[in-house]
């Protein structure tokens, strides 16, 4: 015979300050773990959802990242008219040579300073990633000190707004343009002119080149081609591997959160066992009326483990509203393979949520069981 949920919920009704303590310790648990592991999903999701599967990026090969790599103008000849490469509809090949460099910018209302990317592209550099779009003012113009700077930095960094002037190298750049790019890696720079920036940093190489095969079948061949090739000692891989090996910035965050997880779950079980055995000491007469009106050992504990559970699941989902706020919230930290600035989103999926009410069921189950095989061997 099982012992009805109304008596349990009737028991914590009676004990609200130790109910609700326990409920607010088991929110505050869950709420942190979500938002720890929000902030490493929102880096993961940045740099995995940049670029695209036909896009191939060409560094020198041991690079890790742009910053440290150097493509010869020679080079970018040959890589330029290597058989498979798309076509726009213009008929002009999608290949963009690009230079990045990193500058220091004050923070909006702080007194910190951060390095953020400056990417000098080719004309088809936009076309080559669609995910970025101007919503603000308009595309710089090639051979000016023009700039386009992302949302996320305009609202985060001084001197970023339209008409503007930002000092690269020997002169001042003007901001014409404010661009999205959807929650991607692109999010984290400000684009330019690739010849006039080359020209202001006196660079005679470039940084790298991106390059849209036509087909599946092309993409292997140009990257075979290109790595087979000793003369200028490249590499070639898929852009949107490049972004996927930078998601390794997110496992640091990812340890961290657990490791919360862990420390303030050990306090949250001992805040549910507090409470349910405390619930055991008040409750001894009611536990042996129990036993006198038939209900077996096992009920008494299953009842009491309901009742740990029930708090734990009603603090979870607490912790699950007290954080959802911060979904999509913008944020930043450092891109320790470019040493710069990297913006992103809070990112709290379902699975998330999902698991932080699994952790707070986990806390409840563990806070209850000692209690609960307590309550049971009270009367015997």
């Amino acid at each position: 015979m099982i012992i009805p949920l109304k008596y349990n919920y009737r028991s914590m009704l009676v004990r609200r300050v130790s109910t609700l303590m326990t409920i607010i310790s088991i929110a505050l648990v869950v709420a942190i773990f979500i938002g720890v592991m929000a902030l490493a999903n929102g880096i993961q999701a940045a740099l995995v959802t940049s670029g695209d599967p036909l896009n191939i990026l060409v560094l020198r090969r041991g690079s890790n990242s742009e910053m440290s790599s150097s493509v010869s103008p020679e080079a970018m000849q040959i890589i330029k008219y290597l058989p498979g490469i798309k076509n726009d509809p213009n008929g002009t090949l999608l290949v963009s040579a690009e230079i990045v460099v990193v500058i220091n910018l004050p923070r909006r209302g702080e007194e910190q300073r951060s390095n953020i990317i400056i990417r000098g592209i080719s004309p088809q550099g936009l076309t080559l990633r669609p995910q970025v779009h101007l919503v603000e003012g308009r595309m710089y113009q090639p051979g000016l000190n023009e700039a386009i700077v992302s949302h996320a930095i305009l609202r985060r960094f001084e001197n970023t707004k339209i008409g503007d002037q930002l000092r690269l190298g020997k002169a001042d750049w003007k901001v014409v343009g404010i661009f999205d790019a959807g929650n991607t890696a692109f999010d984290s720079e400000i684009w330019v002119d690739a010849n006039q920036l080359a020209d202001d940093y006196n660079r005679q190489s470039f940084s790298s080149a991106l390059l849209r095969a036509s087909d599946e079948a092309a993409v292997s061949s140009i990257i075979q081609t290109i790595e087979n090739d000793q003369r200028y000692n490249l590499l070639a891989e898929r852009e949107t591997e490049y972004y996927r090996e930078q998601t390794r910035a997110a496992d640091p965050i990812r340890v961290l959160g657990m490791f919360i997880a862990v420390v303030m779950g050990i306090g949250g079980c001992f805040a549910a066992m507090n409470t349910m055995y405390s619930a055991v000491a008040y409750r001894g007469q009611e536990i042996a009326t129990l036993r006198v009106l038939g209900f077996k050992r096992r009920s008494i504990l299953f009842s009491f483990l309901i009742e740990s559970l029930l708090l734990a699941l009603v603090g979870g989902i607490i912790g699950c509203l007290l954080v959802w706020p911060i979904n999509g919230f913008m944020t930043g930290t450092t891109n320790w393979r470019t040493f710069s600035e990297m913006a992103f989103a809070f990112n709290i999926t379902p699975r998330l949520l999902l698991e932080g009410i699994i952790l707070a069921g986990v806390i409840g189950l563990f806070g209850g069981l000692m209690p609960a095989r307590q309550a049971m061997r009270q009367v015997t």
